[in-house]
């Protein structure tokens, strides 16, 4: 076997690096929720226990973070829904040119590169000056989907630049609408990218700090309760917290792979079924 070439080793390293660099704060944060009840927010850890994540389920003294916790959770779902929904048909749509398509696909993707900022700012001047209440679910999640949407159009995109039409075609020689085409067809062969768009929707929601800043009124979304803990908190009460809202987020990745895992498994057996006449 030729050793390995001198390179090889660099970039190891520097993947190395790169992985801790990357992943080192939320693991030490990880290890300093387990500190004991004397515990401080820094090493040398002392005492080893799961006190603090006992007292996350007590009455605290600041803040509310179940309740902010549930409109995270409320929020991400209405912006997951839409994100789906307004995604899919404006794929469906942008299949074929139309009058004013390129400057409407440019006015959505711009709305990435303004500072997260000036978004949150002129959402909440908007609504201001209109005389409309600011609430995390009015103006919060009209400044979110400023930043879930193109993400979804992107991806949708994609998906329908690839997709083949002969499907469709092949659908409607049997006598299917149009409807019934999107609904049998077209939905079950783009299902795992739409779930892809569904997690993009859901896991940018959850975890925005910006474009919910100014726009969430009187009642705090989850990162800005742990922001605002981050200043008055001085306990590994909140390292404890971070570490249960970080397995929440890998536990709603896992079940939307398990979803798309499960949706292949039934498409292959339909595929076997069928090739053997069943």
């Amino acid at each position: 076997m030729e050793p390995r070439p001198a390179s090889f080793w660099w970039l190891t390293a520097f993947f190395v690096l790169f992985v801790v660099f990357l992943y080192g704060p939320t693991i030490t944060i990880g290890i300093l929720s387990f500190q004991g009840p004397e515990g401080g927010l820094t090493f040398p850890m002392r005492g080893v226990s799961t006190y603090w994540f006992h007292n996350l389920f007590e009455q605290q003294a600041v803040g509310d973070i179940w309740g902010s916790w549930r409109r995270s959770f409320i929020l991400g779902l209405m912006v997951m829904v839409v994100t789906v929904v307004v995604s899919i048909m404006a794929g469906l749509a942008f299949r074929t040119r139309f009058r004013g398509s390129g400057v409407l696909f440019y006015l959505t993707m711009a709305s990435l590169v303004i500072p997260s900022i000036l978004i949150t700012l002129g959402v909440g001047r908007l609504f201001d000056q209109t005389g409309l209440k600011i609430h995390w679910a009015t103006s919060g999640f009209g400044s979110q989907l400023t930043w879930t949407l193109p993400f979804g159009l992107l991806v949708m995109f994609a998906v329908f630049n690839r997709f083949d039409k002969r499907y469709e075609e092949a659908a409607r020689d049997q006598g299917a609408s149009d409807w019934q085409t999107i609904r049998h067809v077209v939905l079950p062969i783009i299902a795992p990218s739409v779930i892809g768009v569904a997690l993009f929707g859901f896991s940018l929601s959850y975890d925005e700090f910006a474009r919910t800043q100014m726009t969430a009124g009187s009642y705090n979304t989850l990162p800005l309760e742990i922001f605002g803990m981050t200043t008055n908190v001085t306990k590994p009460v909140i390292f404890a917290l971070g570490t249960l809202t970080t397995v929440f987020s890998f536990a709603v990745i896992g079940v939307f792979l398990a979803t798309v895992w499960i949706l292949r498994q039934r498409r292959l057996r339909q595929g076997s079924d069928a090739g053997r006449g069943v």
